[in-house]
């Protein structure tokens, strides 16, 4: 009897076959295909339903990026399989260059933690997005061999038109579920990408010797977490980083491990230009500041004097002169989306972006922060072409007068769609307006 978790039995691809799920693909995510054609596995028919139900584009946006630089640094070293990271290693990563693969190891909600092995392979993934921090839950992802393994907690192979989505259907996968040994809870999966030769029975075999061996590895740690003293020696704890929210707020809040503090508009200006500024990795003068606060001529002294209040409000640790610049870390919520921007993460991007930077702020510097973010968030959701992204843009205060906006809202919603007379009316009012602003670039 045949392995249904198997994509190739055989171990080789059929040019038939890729025709054959193609067409039983088309079918489906166009309705023609009521029942499941005998060339469809049933896991991956299975599969495929469960992406059309929940709304997985077929030639929609990558996977979205979930995860990024420091926090995926600090989430990751602190999962669960960090420290059997070695053995998977040596056990796939080793030899995965001359085997033309890739080795992911996800989370438990599918998030890629690591995505190591051939490096001209993974260049080429990162256009769909196969990248660590990306969550490719099978929900937001489509059938693929990590997401679909998560989903059924079974192993299980994805040959190339197997995928859901089309971008992905080059690929191949094989992946299975890894599971704490005593407690049984699901940790992740491990995930082997590439070519066809990935989708042979071999390579999933390989793959579930690995998380053999992995919840191995977790059973004998377990035992001697439980077995050793415990230490008076507390580990030392991290400090929360300062972070400032500037993003759809008149003034800005500066959460820091003491707590909130809202400060004045002058004062969310300036720390904001500061956090600018480091991001480029320098700092200000007086009089640079001075001319990217005020509007026309401003003494230096007086932003000297705010400077001086604004050190004693949030700390001399944080705040340094000579010139001046940030002597700490302080993350921005401007630059979280910007970053989540520049990995093409538009979803996450606009989900992290509640309006503008400092709405009331004439400061030149801030103005010109803030037009960048918006032209960028602007220009990333016009680009996507998806609706869901382009409806929640459009509910931005920035964007009820933008034609572009609501017009492109009008074309990607599908003729059913209950939104749709809504976006048209509001449309139409924009079209017959006698004037105002109207954003037609």
């Amino acid at each position: 009897m045949t392995n249904p978790w198997l994509a190739l039995p055989e171990g080789r691809p059929d040019p038939g076959l890729t025709r054959r799920l193609r067409a039983a693909h088309e079918a489906l995510v166009t309705r023609a295909g009521p029942t499941a054609p005998e060339q469809v596995r049933a896991v991956v028919w299975d599969s495929w339903r469960r992406s059309l139900v929940n709304g997985v584009d077929p030639d929609g946006q990558a996977p979205p990026v979930d995860l990024l630089d420091d926090e995926l640094l600090a989430y990751r070293a602190a999962h669960p399989l960090a420290p059997v990271l070695p053995v998977i290693r040596r056990l796939l990563v080793e030899d995965a260059e001359a085997d033309r693969m890739i080795v992911a190891v996800t989370d438990a909600d599918g998030r890629m933690l690591w995505v190591e092995g051939d490096r001209q392979l993974r260049a080429r993934a990162e256009a769909m997005s196969f990248v660590e921090g990306a969550r490719w839950a099978e929900e937001v992802a489509g059938t693929n061999a990590p997401g679909t393994a998560l989903a059924l907690d079974h192993a299980v192979q994805i040959y190339g038109s197997e995928h859901y989505r089309r971008p992905v259907q080059p690929w191949s996968c094989s992946a299975a579920p890894v599971h704490h040994p005593v407690t049984g809870v699901l940790l992740g999966a491990i995930d082997v990408t590439g070519g066809d030769h990935v989708a042979s029975p071999h390579v999933l075999t390989l793959v579930r010797a690995t998380v053999a061996a992995v919840e191995s590895e977790l059973r004998w740690l377990h035992r001697e977490q439980a077995t050793r003293p415990v230490s008076a020696v507390r580990p030392p704890v991290a400090r929360p980083t300062p972070r400032l929210e500037v993003l759809g707020r008149e003034r800005a809040r500066l959460v820091l491990p003491s707590g909130p503090v809202e400060l004045s508009l002058r004062h969310s200006e300036l720390l904001l230009l500061l956090a600018e500024a480091a991001v480029a990795g320098g700092g200000r003068t007086a009089e640079q500041l001075a001319a990217e606060c005020h509007v026309g001529d401003a003494a230096a002294v007086t932003v000297r004097a705010e400077l001086s209040r604004l050190r004693r409000l949030v700390g001399a640790h944080l705040l340094g002169s000579r010139p001046y610049r940030l002597t700490g870390r302080l993350e921005t919520d401007l630059d979280q989306v910007r970053r989540l921007l520049t990995r093409g993460a538009v979803g996450p991007a606009l989900e992290s972006y509640p309006g503008a930077v400092l709405p009331r702020s004439a400061a030149p510097g801030v103005v010109a922060a803030r037009d960048r973010l918006t032209a960028s968030l602007r220009q990333a959701v016009l680009a996507a072409r998806r609706p869901e992204l382009l409806l929640r843009y459009s509910r931005l205060r920035e964007a009820q007068d933008d034609v572009a906006v609501w017009q492109a809202c009008l074309e990607t919603l599908p003729p059913g769609a209950p939104s749709r007379p809504a976006v048209a009316a509001h449309l139409h009012r924009l079209r017959r307006a006698p004037r105002g602003p109207l954003h037609l670039h």
